[in-house]
């Protein structure tokens, strides 16, 4: 071998370990954890990433993601959530419904999991108190027995002489029995019959729809579920078909034909998702206090109000904070 190119070997050997130490470290990954599709959960996701952003951290440039949905096959998230803590993210973040957190937490008793749900987090068994949840599991959650009250108030406004009201509930979601039963309380209160009806595929839609029609329901409510905000679009039509004023916890169900929406605020509870997310990758544990959201829309539907025969009184429709004609 030549001299010259024998100095060069024992130059590179001399100076690989230092090259190497100097390269970036692999990007912490985190696991988004979904019951719904990509479609569906896109404007959710974009609200994480910029909470997120926030923090400093930027898909693809200081932070990775994995992707599991369920598409509504909520029987699927349990081995989704095995998936990524064998993928050993660095975060889980459960997107919804409660199932999502619950399978995470399930899975891994250790990996810093962080939720956006509307159930009661301490009833459902994920943490310990709101202020200091313990454990792994922190996130958002908007109080369905809170937000149920106000929903059914607003109906009653509009349809002061619907003595019925319907609820459409997910069997297959684990808040449903107690959605249920918080919402009988609210209907009690404002001396109104609540008549449930249960759909967990596509098919129990249109018989949920017929039963609630044949029953004689005054109005519907929608309780909060991934598979019903996937086909805000199908509720709206079958609400029109069946004349059923329609309240949703969705903007998008009234932008669709429903008669009105009232709900937490979407993208700020997965904003401050993406924040809390952010955090725990830089050090913090994640006993972080659960956030219950302070800001609700109320979006009201005119033309669909005006195709129902209904006239809403003009203090309601002052109140809300978008009207769409």
């Amino acid at each position: 071998m030549r001299r010259r190119e024998l100095l060069f070997l024992l130059g590179s050997a001399a100076t690989w370990p230092l090259v190497a130490r100097a390269q970036p470290s692999a990007m912490p990954v985190i696991g988004l954890l979904s019951g719904g599709t990509p479609d569906a959960e896109a404007s959710n996701v974009n609200a994480f990433r910029q909470g997120l952003g926030e923090t400093g951290y930027v898909e693809g440039r200081n932070v990775a993601f994995e992707y599991r949905w369920a598409e509504g096959h909520y029987d699927r998230l349990s081995a989704l959530a095995t998936e990524l803590v064998r993928s050993q993210v660095a975060v889980i973040v459960a997107l919804g419904p409660t199932l999502s957190a619950l399978a995470a937490k399930a899975a891994s008793p250790t990996i810093p999991i962080v939720f956006f749900m509307g159930a009661d987090p301490v009833k459902v068994g994920l943490v310990a108190s709101l202020n200091r949840p313990g454990g792994n599991v922190t996130g958002v959650s908007v109080l369905f027995n809170v937000m149920v009250a106000k929903q059914l108030e607003l109906l009653h406004e509009t349809v002061p002489r619907a003595t019925s009201i319907g609820l459409l509930v997910n069997p297959a979601n684990s808040n449903a029995t107690s959605d249920t039963s918080d919402a009988q309380a609210a209907a009690r209160a404002l001396g109104q019959n609540l008549i449930v009806a249960q759909a967990g595929a596509e098919s129990d839609l249109e018989i949920a729809f017929a039963t609630m029609a044949e029953q004689r329901v005054g109005a519907l409510l929608v309780a909060a579920d991934v598979f019903f905000r996937n086909r805000v679009a199908r509720l709206a039509a079958l609400a029109t078909r069946h004349r059923l004023p329609m309240l949703c916890p969705w903007r998008e169900c009234a932008a669709a034909g429903g008669l009105m929406s009232y709900g937490a605020t979407q993208a700020e509870g997965y904003r401050q998702e993406g924040v809390y997310t952010g955090r725990i990758l830089k050090g913090e544990k994640p006993d972080l206090p659960v956030v219950q959201p302070t800001r609700f829309d109320f979006v009201l539907n005119l033309k669909t109000a005006r195709a129902l025969g209904l006239t809403v009184p003009l203090t309601l429709q002052a109140a809300a904070d978008e009207v769409m004609e």
